[in-house]
């Protein structure tokens, strides 16, 4: 089997590996393609991911290529991750918001419409190759933002399923506090691609919620940067990204008095591509954990192992809502637990939504329809619509304004923005 890894030059790629060299039973890969424009990049990433999987013993061969045709043709399955723009524009992304007044991240607000600008028009040009040069792969994206990229694929055709790393990570913290197998543990999981809320934790189809939030409710309060006090009468556990709306001003305060992420991530690239230069590393680095992304191999493979395998296993992914969220439209692009098999993915019933959730959930769905729009069409106004529409803006004056930077800021990934 093979697989193809566009962005496969990035630094957390030895992470996907190791999940691919430790799962090799579940997915049997005799090939993986990584495809990157950066050459220096994949050079080292290359040879780092080749001595890993020797290492490990595991028979897999290595392609590096700058070429989305090689890397694609004849693949099974294609995961995206790449950064339009690498860690520079994903700094802008941050720090250009809180000139504003607004909360600075690359996946939400002002900084993730920055991002799907520039990001949807290269992943739908990608795919595009991937139908033509392996027309039965499933596309699997990893690419933030991840819920209006997914849409934007599905709209176009592909066979494409969205990915995060939020699930998993919850249901492995869950069952480790547990003192359980993940595997015993599923979620109650709903919303959209980072803002999502469990609402049950299910230890062998038992929710344990209640007592898991009475016994451990400060740790999973402190783990997602909000006071126990509200998870607890809320009674349930909201995504770390909820902390950019239920706690807007002060996470504002907090990131203008810090570097990036985006500066703090692109030090650890530095260190982490000196390591893999050196030869005698041959296991993933110690500093890769700070790197960001933990379990996403593991939900990586799990995913594609399923639908290679037609497993019928259950797992949080991004797919179309089709009913599932009933005040959504059908293309709305939701996160749900979803059965899984060789045909794709099928949402799985959801209890009804309560209106402190489904109205937000709402919202932001209205913001990334306009999102895609923009992204898909570009223009002034339609960029405008999207921070309008957005609850973390809101305010005309201020998407006007937020408007004109990110357009100045990003112009050179902005064909329709001219020079």
């Amino acid at each position: 089997m093979k697989i193809a890894v566009v962005g496969g030059g990035s630094t957390y790629t030895p992470e996907l590996i190791d999940g691919f060299a430790r799962l090799r039973d579940e997915l049997p890969l005799t090939e993986i393609a990584l495809v990157d424009p950066d050459a220096r990049r994949l050079e080292l990433v290359a040879g780092m991911a080749r001595r890993m999987l020797a290492h490990a013993g595991h028979p897999g061969r290595i392609l590096a290529t700058a070429s989305v045709e090689e890397g694609v043709a004849g693949a099974q399955a294609v995961l995206l991750q790449l950064r339009v723009g690498g860690q520079a524009a994903r700094n802008v992304d941050e720090t250009l918001p809180l000139e504003c007044g607004c909360v600075g991240q690359e996946t939400t607000g002002a900084g993730g419409l920055a991002k799907a600008l520039r990001t949807v028009p290269v992943v739908l040009d990608i795919a595009e190759k991937v139908r033509e040069h392996a027309p039965g792969a499933w596309i699997v994206d990893f690419t933030n933002p991840v819920g209006i990229v997914t849409r934007a694929l599905l709209e176009a055709g592909h066979r494409a399923i969205g990915l995060c790393n939020v699930a998993i990570g919850f249901q492995r913290r869950f069952a480790a506090r547990l003192g359980v197998a993940p595997e015993r543990i599923s979620l109650g999981h709903v919303g959209l691609n980072h803002l999502t809320w469990e609402r049950a934790v299910h230890l062998d189809g038992e929710d344990v919620l209640p007592a898991l939030l009475e016994s451990h409710g400060q740790e999973i309060a402190d783990d997602i940067g909000l006071p126990v006090g509200l998870i607890r009468r809320l009674g349930v556990v909201p995504s770390y990204y909820l902390r950019y709306f239920y706690e807007h001003d002060l996470v504002v305060e907090e990131q203008k008095s810090k570097p990036s992420r985006a500066a703090e991530v692109a030090a650890m690239e530095d260190e982490l591509l000196k390591l893999y230069a050196d030869p005698s590393t041959t296991t993933k680095p110690e500093l890769l954990g700070r790197r960001g992304g933990a379990f996403y191999s593991e939900a990586a493979v799990a995913l594609i192992a399923s639908l290679a395998g037609d497993r019928g296993d259950t797992q949080v992914v991004n797919l179309r809502n089709d009913g599932t969220l009933p005040f959504l439209a059908d293309d709305a692009v939701i996160e749900v637990p979803a059965r899984i098999t060789a045909g794709g993915a099928v949402p799985l019933a959801v209890p009804a939504v309560e209106p402190l959730y489904a109205g937000l959930i709402a919202h932001v769905t209205a913001y990334e329809t306009l999102a895609l729009e923009a992204a898909l069409h570009g223009g002034e106004d339609r960029v405008a619509d999207a921070l309008l529409a957005h609850p973390l803006i809101g305010q005309a004056s201020l998407a006007g304004d937020l408007t004109r930077r990110l357009i100045d800021a990003n112009r050179r990934h902005l064909p329709w923005a001219g020079a």
